[in-house]
């Protein structure tokens, strides 16, 4: 063989075994990209929500509006979940010194889920309680507006309740006691309004420290309505709790020493003659 062909031989070799190296590099199809779906965003949209609840909870507020705004921005949390969002960022705004944020994202919650609310604990929160209960008595307010009823002018008790149960909600509890206690010397036709002004009052007496003179309300309203229970969720709010359930206890024990008393009044029966033997 010729020598020439003898080097040039393995190197044509090489050469045509890089070549179909080289093909089949640029024939191998590239790993396909990640697809982005709308589950794998509602998942991580649920999972910042968890986030900026974690964090909120850690106080860390700043982080906490990072992460629950980045949860809202993917727009696929359920109502539920977006009140839930703007509840913890309108907390978060609040104790931030943020009211005029804190009052946006409460307006918010209730804007995009009707059936939005605070816990009896959460509403009775000194920072942001008053904020939501305003919020919620401004809705309230442009809700009736927009109905459009006839006006009707209610008698000077019944308006004062109503003023009251408004200075109330706007968390102007002294106002509100005011007006309340003015219903009440006014005199208030319906027994359920008595007891609606009274029960009130005695949350702002406790509101306020003055746990005695809210005791002593409380104790009141039974003389009005014997049956008289607070619901559940004003139960348990933890400004007055102690204080009512002294109250019922006072009354109960009233009540079982009262029917004690009449019934120790009460003559025995005569006893059965014995007749006399012959």
């Amino acid at each position: 063989m010729n020598p020439a062909l003898r080097i040039l031989l393995p190197l044509s070799l090489l050469a045509l075994a890089a070549c179909e190296q080289l093909q089949q590099r640029t024939q191998t199809p590239a790993p396909a990209a990640p697809q982005i779906t709308e589950q794998s965003l509602r998942d991580r949209a649920t999972e910042q929500l968890a986030t900026g609840v974690k964090q909120y909870d850690a106080g860390e507020f700043d982080n906490a509006v990072k992460s629950l705004t980045g949860a809202l921005e993917h727009g696929l949390l359920s109502k539920a979940e977006q009140a839930r969002a703007r509840k913890f960022l309108a907390f978060s705004h609040c104790v931030s010194g943020r009211e005029l944020l804190c009052r946006d994202e409460f307006r918010k919650a209730f804007e995009i889920y009707p059936d939005f609310a605070l816990s009896s604990a959460e509403d009775g929160h000194p920072i942001w309680g008053p904020v939501y209960r305003n919020v919620r008595t401004q809705l309230i307010a442009e809700r009736e507006a927009s109905v459009r009823k006839p006006f009707i002018a209610l008698p000077k008790a019944e308006q004062m309740l109503s003023d009251g149960m408004v200075k109330y909600d706007a968390g102007d509890f002294p106002a509100a006691y005011t007006l309340l206690e003015g219903a009440l010397k006014e005199g208030l036709k319906a027994k359920e309004d008595q007891v609606r002004a009274m029960k009130h009052v005695a949350f702002t007496q406790c509101l306020e420290s003055k746990f005695p003179a809210c005791r002593a309300t409380f104790v009141k309203i039974y003389e009005v309505e014997p049956n008289f229970d607070l619901a559940p969720a004003e139960a348990g709010h933890p400004s007055w709790t102690r204080t009512f359930a002294a109250a019922k206890a006072q009354v109960k024990k009233q009540q079982q020493e009262k029917e004690a008393k009449e019934k120790s009044k009460v003559p025995p029966p005569p006893a059965a003659s014995v007749p006399k033997k012959n």
